[in-house]
């Protein structure tokens, strides 16, 4: 992969955004974008991807822990499919199921979804190097 990843930690009142890249494996959370039952705030994320020019998007996969998909992970798939067919960039699926539970140790609740798309990126980079 060259150029810059953003990743999404799905949710159906809030999904967090990240960005980062392969040089240094490393992730910075951007933003918390506001949903609806699962519906984004489509031109809160049209501007972010319009800035930061990712090449490939990360979708967090929130399996249940025996490795069975759940509801939420239905939704998440579908919001992946939204987001490649209104970008037209590529689409990965990452599993997070600790991610929230890793970013509640960063003590920022009004940041904890950027924070879990932040490690759900980095886990991403280092796992397809």
């Amino acid at each position: 992969m060259t150029g810059l990843a953003m990743a999404f930690d799905f949710g159906t009142t809030k999904i967090g955004v990240a960005v980062g890249q392969k040089i240094t494996g490393t992730a910075t959370p951007v933003a918390v974008v506001k949903a609806r039952d699962g519906i984004p705030q489509w031109l809160v994320i049209d501007r972010l991807v319009e800035e930061w020019q990712p090449t490939i998007l990360v979708v967090g996969l929130p399996i249940n822990m025996d490795g069975t998909e759940s509801d939420m992970s239905k939704a998440a798939t579908r919001f992946s499919r939204r987001l490649h067919g209104r970008y037209g960039i590529s689409i990965e699926l990452m599993d997070e199921r600790l991610s929230s539970f890793e970013a509640r140790e960063f003590e920022t609740p009004d940041q904890l979804d950027a924070i879990a798309a932040k490690l759900i990126l980095e886990t991403w980079l280092a796992d397809s190097t």
